[in-house]
């Protein structure tokens, strides 16, 4: 322990004072020190952003569903960037691009004309940053909120070259009392965020104001439903494609014209897309393959853009037989175990981008070879994550495992949490069987037209409401299509989106 820990009181002491006072070798450690603790703790990078969270908080876009969800999807990729930046001896972190939805607040407000008519804008960022503080200022910068709070923190955690105010006390947050809010008239974004969640309706008082609303789109959305259906239809036949689907929660019409631009191209040019046979087609935010194979069709982009593509999907193929055969051998590896692709909320991962996952983690096992059995983790799954730094067990029982993990390390975390790993999965099973089973007769029951959750509801939540919409029996739903969610809202096409833990 040097002279400087035992001596130093940041408190009381102000950093001129500690370099005035000091000799040349204590001068040396209060600078090592300081640079040392530059960093913004997680208490310290929450306070800073609380206009940020304030502003985009998916509690405040119940009635827009595709917003919400956008930043439901960016806060979770946003919150593992700012951990990864404060764990203890972190590497540079791999840039991060990210979208959100910013709500019109006092500040945006006299700061942004062009917001949209309901009240939020979009704004996309990428964060490529190696410290917590650069984070969060790029963070609010390109957000358009307020930073005049941070000059604070940059005078009081500014590297100990030039010092021109390091007179200023070390930092510490400050957490406003509601008085201050009274005077300033400012929002206070903690009651603001207790008030929406307060405001919640009950199912039945829901249901009785908005199934007349829900029934009249409903009714006047089965032509494009029908014509969806038979659209889907005739491509997977004529095209022998396996499936279609949609990586976002778009409108009926809005998959109609995606489906008749596909097929348009199909009379005009039928050879272009002999290439999809056997592959589902994604419509998505760019063209690609996805890490499990599938054709990614950016819905933004023209025919010729999806024509060039379709023409490249041979390389893609070869691709994915490599990363098939990447996958067998590290399976092989790890005793039996499967490496799989976990649905998240987040961007989609592409083919290239886990190939090369893939290959860095095979190689690392390579290096430094395990002594697993053969077949002793046959039947579990492993997920492969760039962003984290430790292996863990997932609730559900998939391994997550850094690609840079130590092969020893996780060689014992492996073989200790084999038996919980099971015994989880085998939890996992029993509740996809049972939310099956609990789905088909909440269709059978209450007569609705389709049952669906949003990928962040789990399977224990999708039983609990389904059980609790059954003892209930309403009949406001008949005939209806109901998307189990965390927040009220009728969708452009009639659809109902409940909340799982609706109140009764």
């Amino acid at each position: 322990m040097t002279w400087f820990h035992v001596h130093l009181c940041p408190a009381v002491m102000s950093v001129n004072t500690l370099l005035r006072c000091s000799t040349r070798l204590q001068r040396k450690q209060i600078t090592s020190f300081l640079v040392q603790q530059r960093a913004l703790s997680g208490a310290e990078a929450v306070n800073a952003l609380r206009p940020f969270y304030f502003a985009v908080h998916p509690d405040f876009f119940g009635q827009y569903p595709r917003e919400r969800e956008v930043n439901e999807n960016s806060l979770k990729r946003l919150n593992g960037y700012l951990e990864n930046l404060q764990k203890p001896g972190s590497k540079v972190v791999r840039p991060v691009k990210l979208t959100f939805y910013v709500r019109d607040t006092k500040e945006t407000a006299e700061r942004q004309a062009g917001i949209f008519p309901s009240g939020f804008r979009s704004v996309t960022f990428m964060l490529q940053t190696n410290d917590v503080l650069s984070t969060v200022t790029n963070i609010l910068t390109s957000c358009s909120l307020p930073v005049e709070h941070m000059k604070e923190l940059k005078e009081g955690f500014g590297t100990p070259k030039g010092l021109p105010n390091a007179g200023v006390p070390i930092y510490r947050p400050i957490k406003w009392d509601k008085t201050y809010y009274t005077f300033t008239g400012f929002r206070d974004p903690e009651q603001e965020l207790q008030e929406a969640r307060q405001v919640e309706p009950t199912l039945h008082r829901w249901l009785r104001n908005s199934e007349p609303e829900a029934t009249k789109k409903h009714n006047a959305s089965l032509p494009r439903r029908e014509e969806l259906n038979r659209l889907k239809r005739e491509l997977c036949e004529n095209f022998h494609l396996s499936d279609i689907r949609w990586q976002r929660s778009w409108g009926v019409a809005h998959k109609c014209s995606q489906l008749q631009s596909l097929s348009r191209l199909s009379h005009q040019n039928p050879e272009a897309l002999t290439h999809l046979q056997g592959h589902t087609v994604v419509f998505a935010d760019q063209s690609g393959m996805n890490a499990s194979g599938d054709v990614m069709l950016g819905t933004m982009d023209v025919h010729h853009q999806w024509t060039k593509f379709f023409q490249q999907l041979p390389s893609y193929r070869r691709l994915q037989q490599q990363t098939d055969w990447l996958k067998g051998r590290i399976s092989d590896l790890l005793g039996g175990s499967e490496v799989i692709q976990l649905e998240k909320l987040g961007p989609i991962q592409l083919i290239a981008e886990h190939y090369s996952t893939l290959t860095t983690f095979h190689n690392s096992l390579m290096s430094r070879g395990l002594r697993l059995h053969p077949r002793s983790l046959h039947g579990l799954t492993v997920v492969l994550e760039n962003d984290r730094s430790a292996p863990s067990l997932h609730e559900m029982g998939h391994f997550i495992i850094p690609t840079s993990c130590d092969p020893r390390k996780l060689q014992l975390f492996l073989q200790r949490h084999a038996s919980e790993a099971r015994s989880r999965a085998l939890h996992r099973n029993r509740l996809l069987a049972e939310e099956e089973a609990v789905v088909t007769s909440c269709l059978q029951r209450l007569s609705l037209r389709g049952l669906s959750k949003e990928p962040s509801v789990s399977s224990t939540q999708m039983i609990l409401c389904c059980r609790r919409l059954m003892e209930q029996h309403s009949p406001l739903m008949q005939g209806l299509h109901v998307c189990v969610s965390h927040f009220y809202s009728v969708m452009q096409d009639g659809d109902l989106c409940v909340p799982w833990n609706w109140k009764s």
